[in-house]
C-alpha cells in the first residue's frame, strides 16, 4: 500500500509540475505578444472634436472642442489638426455651425463657417456662383417636399415660336440653398415655401429670369443617389395630343342664295351666286 501511495504521489507531483510549466510558457507567449503589439503602435494625429451636440446657427467656442488622437491614415478630409487652424490668432469673431455636429464628432471645415462669418447663404456660395430666388407655389415646389440641399430640375412651360404650347427642361440638378428664409440643411419637416433660392452661375440666372417672365416654371426633385444629368427634354402640345390634320372639302361650288319677296298675294323668288 505504501508503495502504491508513493507512486500516486510522485505522479501527482509530476503532473502539477507539467501544468505549471505549460502555464509559464503560455504566460511568456502572452507577454511577448503584448510587447510586439506595443512596438507596432498605429501612428496617430491630433484631431479636434466637439464636446457636445451642436446645431445649425450655433457659435463655436474654444470650450466646445477638445483634441483626441486619430489614426493618421484615416483623418477625415477637412478636419482641424491644430487649435490655431480652428481658432486662427488675430482673427476676430467665432465660427458658426452650418450642419448638425454630434458629440465627439471630428470638426470639418465643410460644417463650419470662416471666423466671423454668419451661417447665411453667402457663406455657402462657391466661387463663380450667385444666389438667385424664384417664386413658387405648392405645385411647383413639389408639395412642400423640398429641403435646403436638395437638387431639382427646372421645366419651363410657355408658347413656342410657332405659337404652339411647349414644355422644356431648361436647367438640370440645381442645388437649393434656401426655402423662404430657411437655409438649414438638417431640417426634416416639410416647408410650404413661396420662394426658393438656388446657387447658380450668371448664365443660369439669366435663363431662369427670362423663363419666369415668359412662362410657368415647374420643379422636379432629383434623387440623392442620382448622378445622371438630364438631357434636353422638350414636349409640344401637338406631340402630346397628336398632329392636327387639315381636311379639305373637294368639289366645292358657288353658294346659292334665295331671296323671297312677299307683296300681298304676289311673291317672287331670286337665286343669286355668292
Amino acid at each position: 500500500m505504501r508503495l502504491i501511495f508513493g507512486l500516486v504521489l510522485l505522479l501527482g507531483i509530476g503532473l502539477a509540475g507539467f501544468a505549471v510549466k505549460v502555464a509559464m510558457e503560455r504566460f511568456n507567449q502572452y507577454q511577448v505578444a503584448l510587447a510586439e503589439q506595443r512596438d507596432a503602435v498605429v501612428p496617430t494625429t491630433e484631431v479636434f472634436v466637439v464636446t457636445r451636440q451642436m446645431r445649425y446657427g450655433e457659435r463655436l467656442a474654444p470650450t466646445d472642442v477638445e483634441a483626441i488622437r486619430w489614426p493618421s491614415a484615416f483623418v477625415p478630409f477637412g478636419a482641424f489638426t491644430s487649435r490655431d487652424q480652428l481658432f486662427p490668432p488675430g482673427e476676430e469673431g467665432q465660427r458658426t455651425v452650418l450642419r448638425v455636429i454630434e458629440r465627439h464628432e471630428p470638426l470639418l471645415s465643410a460644417k463650419l463657417t470662416a471666423p466671423g462669418e454668419d451661417a447665411g447663404v453667402a457663406s455657402r456660395l462657391e466661387q463663380g456662383t450667385q444666389a438667385f430666388t424664384l417664386q413658387i407655389d405648392v405645385v411647383a415646389g413639389v408639395s412642400g417636399f423640398l429641403r435646403p440641399g436638395d437638387r431639382v430640375d427646372v421645366y419651363w412651360t410657355g408658347t413656342g415660336r410657332d405659337g404652339d404650347g411647349l414644355t422644356r427642361l431648361i436647367r438640370s440638378s440645381l442645388e437649393i440653398m434656401a426655402l423662404d428664409q430657411t437655409s438649414d440643411t438638417d431640417r426634416n419637416n416639410p416647408i410650404i415655401a413661396r420662394t426658393i433660392t438656388f446657387a447658380a452661375r450668371p448664365t443660369d440666372i439669366a435663363a431662369l429670369t427670362q423663363a419666369q417672365a415668359s412662362g410657368r416654371l415647374t420643379l422636379a426633385l432629383v434623387g440623392l443617389n442620382d448622378a445622371i444629368v438630364s438631357e434636353t427634354v422638350e414636349v409640344s402640345r401637338d406631340e402630346l395630343l397628336g398632329t392636327r390634320e387639315e381636311v379639305a372639302v373637294a368639289g366645292e361650288g358657288p353658294r346659292i342664295c334665295t331671296v323671297r319677296n312677299r307683296r300681298g298675294p304676289m311673291s317672287s323668288n331670286c337665286r343669286c351666286p355668292a
